[in-house]
This record gives C-alpha cells, sequence and structure tokens, in this order.
C-alpha cells in the first residue's frame, strides 16, 4: 500500500528517522517508505547507510534530514548501544517521540534512569520514550536482508514506562501499524520475561544442541535429518548480538535456565534409574508445550500432520507439488525439505490440518506421487 491515504495521521505531517541500518531498521525504513511516510536513515557505518538509502530507491548521501524536525526517532541499533543512542535521540530532537526496536527493555530503561539521576539525561525528555519490540527478524542480518513485508502479521510489542506520554504511546503504536504488525502492549519486564521464554531461551537450547555436534564424526553427521535441521537453524543466528542479547536479559533467563536444569537433572536420574514412566512425562511435557504455542496470525493452535512427499531434484518439481496440492484445496501450513545424499530425490514433508491428511496423500499418491501420511 502506497500513497498518503494510508499514511497514520501520527505520522503524516513529519519525517520519521531510524538510527541503524542493519535488519531491522532497514525493514523498518521500507516498511514506511512503502506507506507513504518520510522516512530517513542514520548509521555509523557509511556502507550500511549507503546500502540502506538504495534500498529506498536514493542515491547516498541523501541520508539526513533535511530541514524538517522528525516526529518519530526509531533506535534500531545493537543492544550494547541502545542507551546512549535513545539518549542521544531525545537530546538532539527535542519535540520527537523515540522509541528503540531492542530485544530487551528493562536495561535500556535503567541505563536512562540512572542518567537522568546523575544529571547526565533530562528527567523531562523521559516521557517521549516508549520501548518497543516487533517480533520479527531472520538469522541473516545487515541492510541487504531488509524486506518492507517483514513485520506482516507480526506481533509488535509496545512498552510504555511509568512515566510515557500517552501521546507518544500512540504515536509507536502507529508505527507498529504502519509497518503492518499488530501492536500489543507490555510492561517492560513482562516483555522481558515473555522473550526470555519464548526466543531468547530456544536460541540457547539451539546453541547447545548445535555446539554437541560441532566436534561430532562425519559418519555420525551424515545421519542428520530434517529434525536436527529444525532444532539448530537458529543457532546460525549473529553470535556477537545475541551475546548482547543475552547479557542483556541475563535476570529472566538465569531463572528458566534454572528450570531447565532442573529438568535435565531430574531426566538423567530417570534415564540412570531406567524409570521409562518419568522420561515419556518429560516428552508429554514437550508435546504439551509444542501444542500451546498459537496457530498463525496469533488465532487458536490448529493440529496439523505431515505429508511425506519424495521428489525429484529437479528444476520445477517442487512447484509442480504445490500446484497440485493447491488444485485439489489444501493449504500448506509449513513446509521442510530434507535432500537424499545417496540419490537425486528429496524428501518434502508438508504440514497440513489434519482433517486433510489422509486425504492429501491419497490424492498425491493417485497422480503419481510417492507420498504417506
Amino acid at each position: 500500500m502506497t500513497g498518503s491515504a494510508q499514511r497514520p495521521a501520527a505520522l503524516a505531517d513529519a519525517p520519521v528517522l531510524v538510527v541503524g541500518a542493519g535488519l531491522i531498521g532497514t525493514s523498518i525504513a521500507l516498511a514506511l517508505n512503502r506507506r507513504g511516510i518520510e522516512v530517513h536513515v542514520e548509521d555509523v557505518d557509511p556502507v550500511h547507510a549507503a546500502v540502506a538509502a538504495s534500498r529506498l530507491g536514493r542515491i547516498p548521501p541523501d541520508l539526513a534530514l533535511a530541514t524538517a524536525e522528525p516526529v518519530l526517532v526509531v533506535v534500531a541499533t545493537p543492544p550494547d548501544t541502545l542507551a546512549a543512542v535513545i539518549s542521544a535521540a531525545l537530546r538532539d530532537h527535542p519535540g520527537a517521540v523515540v522509541t528503540d526496536v531492542g530485544s530487551v527493555k528493562l536495561r535500556p530503561l535503567a541505563e536512562l534512569a540512572a542518567a537522568a539521576e546523575r544529571g547526565s539525561a533530562r528527567p523531562a525528555d523521559l516521557p517521549r520514550y516508549v520501548g518497543s519490540h516487533p517480533m520479527a527478524g531472520s538469522e541473516r542480518s545487515g541492510p541487504l536482508a531488509s524486506a518492507a513485508d517483514l513485520f506482516d502479521g507480526r506481533t509488535w510489542a509496545i512498552t510504555p514506562h511509568g512515566t510515557s506520554a500517552p501521546a507518544a504511546v500512540s504515536i509507536v503504536e502507529s508505527l507498529a501499524t504502519a509497518c503492518g504488525a499488530v501492536a500489543v502492549q507490555l510492561a517492560p519486564d513482562d516483555h522481558d520475561l515473555a522473550v526470555a521464554r519464548v526466543s531468547h531461551l530456544p536460541h540457547l537450547m539451539a546453541a547447545l544442541t548445535a555446539g554437541a555436534l560441532r566436534d561430532a564424526p562425519p559418519a555420525h553427521l551424515a545421519l542428520s535429518g530434517q529434525g536436527v535441521r529444525d532444532v539448530t537453524r537458529i543457532a546460525a543466528g549473529d553470535p556477537v548480538l545475541w551475546r548482547q542479547i543475552v547479557n542483556a536479559n541475563s535476570d529472566a533467563l538465569q531463572a528458566l535456565l534454572g528450570e531447565v536444569r532442573r529438568n535435565v537433572d531430574e531426566l538423567l536420574s530417570s534415564l540412570d534409574a531406567g524409570d521409562a514412566g518419568r522420561v515419556e512425562a518429560v516428552l508429554l511435557a514437550g508435546a504439551a508445550g509444542a501444542a500451546a504455542i498459537p496457530g498463525k496470525h496469533g488465532g487458536p493452535p490448529v493440529q496439523l500432520v505431515p505429508v511425506t512427499v519424495a521428489i525429484p531434484d529437479r528444476p520445477g518439481a517442487l512447484a509442480q507439488l504445490f500446484s497440485e496440492v493447491g488444485a485439489l484445496g489444501v493449504n500448506i501450513e509449513d513446509v521442510r525439505i530434507d535432500h537424499d545424499p545417496a540419490r537425486a530425490y528429496g524428501i518434502v514433508e508438508i504440514d497440513v490440518a489434519a482433517a486433510s491428511g489422509e486425504q492429501l496423500a491419497g490424492s498425491l499418491r493417485a497422480g503419481g506421487w510417492a507420498a504417506h501420511r
């Protein structure tokens, strides 16, 4: 959507400044740009700044604000720099609302409050600051990985603090809406516990699992299937960025990791004692937790089943399979591809609604595919 008709009123009259031209910052700029909102990007790295400008269809150095002061400054810098950059934005743009899109909210807020107490920041500026966090991202990083639709349909947490001005909260909510996201308000401490549970802890678990593969014999790794790829995929994220995120949210993570440690210790004891019942209880708890994850668009969980299809490794084969599934009126909820190292074939697992699984497998077999439910 483009054009002024779709601009949120709060963002229509003055530009938005994005500080930080990484994946998230550049994606925000692209999302606002497609809505016809004037947006400018700054970055300490001139290469990132130039790439962001090119993604916006501009030629460097057309990056800085011209004469109009921004209505909103979005700080999209690494976690370790957030408080300093937020403080600078509040100082340099006294008429603007300032938000950040960092993964952790309590630490930068505490650092801002401490700066105000020391006198290095003005307490009167804090009502213009409202934290936020779009729940979207990628294992890739940098402006080249950015996309205007990165936030479409995603949750965007808005985390006002005790002195945040209502008008400032409204402007940050308008940012989330303009980027295609669904705004949800959370207290900063509740946000940090939530992301520790659903994002930071899973990343650490993926890193631990992937780390156990580092010195594995090649013969063991040759047995890798889609399961281990699913579990370890997010471990490929930028280690430097994730070190900052984990350190910034250490309090919430320590509590959750302590719970995991107790469960691992109990599982080890159960294995040592041959307590199959307790082992099964751990697996049942895992299945229950997986089933509790909301369905797409935040709706209720939908029971899915995989339909496995052998597919030749040739151009157009996957498109043909998807076309035939679509012609059968079945919606593909998720898909995974595992390549057979010994043959020119792949195994495609298509997740569909449970009620469609058997019928889809039968229809595909009738069409000549090697498929089973």
